[in-house]
């Protein structure tokens, strides 16, 4: 028998549920959906997670069109899931909670007595270290931006291999092999002996069925290489980048790319231009390193320094 909160499922069964993560505003329950599918064979446990950003929806269409597609008498080992992460933050749109304004993706490993986020933090952390990989699913927020894995424990971690191999075979055909900030479960769940990715499922308002499809294609490479089900997978090269270049807006205005999402540039190429309300190009911003134009944001007003767009830079294959 395998559970997850309420979930619970016998062999070749599944089931879905509630995980408790503490009370709201008005003293009712909080609770996150999840699902269990316990597989007829023995096997490794792997976990899902979703929605860790509320704003981040890309990952829940992952959720809702592999669960109902694994047949549990096929599988070997169980899956573990939490559909939605981010309770609070979910229900209002917005990338934190807006009960304590914060980043879920910054609070683990958590704490049980701590806020709400880090209580949800503690709970979903709890379900990550009884499995033997984990998957967190993510997007570029609102901002556009390719498919890609994000490989956070660092390259000195003495899981960063294992780890690495579990992004090749997600195959978004792009890794940012970088350590990440405290508090992420990319970070804090190798440290307790868990290889966890990140992939970061394009970016977009809503559902983006393009990145939700990379996605699902990429938990069924996983499923089928690690043996959880049937299938032979072949691992692809992948382009690797271990630096990240962001730039701002040297001045206020409207901008415009010469950049595309994906592309390979040099330094000195052009990024993006700038200019006024009457067409006049107040700046131009070129790159300062070779690399790929990795993310972007959607709008195009800017004021001075604000967030233009992203390179990925050091750039290989492997």
């Amino acid at each position: 028998m395998r559970s997850l909160g309420t979930a619970s499922a016998a062999p070749g069964e599944r089931d879905t549920g509630r995980l408790d993560v503490g009370r709201g505003r008005d003293g009712s329950t909080v609770s996150l959906p999840v699902a269990v599918i316990n597989g007829r064979q023995d096997g490794q446990t792997l976990y899902i997670q979703a929605v860790s950003d509320g704003d981040e929806l890309n990952g829940l269409g992952v959720v809702r069109r592999v669960v109902p597609q694994i047949d549990p008498s096929e599988l070997s080992g169980s899956i573990l899931v939490v559909a939605i992460a981010n309770y609070f933050a979910f229900q209002v749109n917005e990338h934190r909670s807006p009960v304590d304004n914060t980043k879920l993706n910054r609070a683990y490993p958590g704490d049980a007595d701590g806020t709400s986020t880090e209580r949800i933090a503690h709970a979903t952390f709890d379900a990550a270290s009884d499995a033997d990989m984990v998957l967190d699913l993510h997007q570029g927020s609102t901002s556009r931006m390719i498919e890609e894995v994000r490989v956070r424990c660092g390259r000195r971690h003495s899981l960063h291999d294992r780890c690495l191999e579990l992004a090749k075979v997600f195959d978004c055909g792009y890794v940012l092999d970088q350590k990440g900030p405290d508090g992420q479960l990319a970070r804090a769940a190798p440290d307790g002996g868990v290889p966890t990715i990140d992939p970061e499922l394009g970016g977009s308002i809503g559902l983006d069925t393009q990145s939700v499809e990379a996605g699902v294609e990429g938990v069924f490479n996983v499923l089928e290489y690690y043996g959880f089900l049937p299938g032979r997978v072949r691992t692809q090269a992948q382009t690797r980048s271990t630096g990240f270049d962001q730039y701002g807006a040297p001045t206020g205005g409207l901008v415009d790319f010469e950049a595309d999402l994906g592309q390979r540039v040099s330094a000195s190429t052009t990024l993006f231009t700038v200019t006024d309300m009457f067409g006049e190009t107040r700046a131009t911003v070129t790159a300062d390193s070779d690399g790929i134009f990795w993310r972007s944001r959607r709008l195009p007003q800017v004021a001075s320094g604000e967030y233009v767009c992203s390179v990925g830079t050091d750039v290989d294959t492997y």
